[in-house]
């Protein structure tokens, strides 16, 4: 089962979550989200557990749990939505140019 984590301390580490984590079940796998540019942890990660009972009372047990100083938001992780490859918006239009008709 996927298990989604957020409001994670930066300092916090994948052996955090872990050890965390591994006190309700057997952790298959822990994956921190890090910023691209900058690799700094972005807040939230994903952890699997293979067990599905376990894994739902890491849920119930973590949940609200305080990680150095932050209250930890954990749930069941939802599917990736399918963003399709359709053109991408790259924001844009009309910011204050000319003048034009507004009715």
């Amino acid at each position: 089962m996927n298990i989604y984590v957020g409001n994670l301390p930066r300092s916090t580490n994948e052996d955090d979550v872990r050890n965390l984590f591994a006190e309700h079940g057997n952790v298959a796998e822990v994956n921190l989200i890090k910023d691209r540019y900058t690799d700094e942890l972005r807040g939230f990660g994903f952890i699997e557990m293979p067990e599905k009972s376990e894994a739902l009372k890491a849920i119930q047990e973590v949940n609200g749990k305080e990680l150095d100083g932050r209250v930890l938001v954990v749930n069941e992780a939802k599917p990736r939505e399918n963003r399709g490859s359709g053109p991408r918006r790259t924001g844009g239009g009309n910011r204050g140019g000319g003048a034009r008709n507004r009715w």
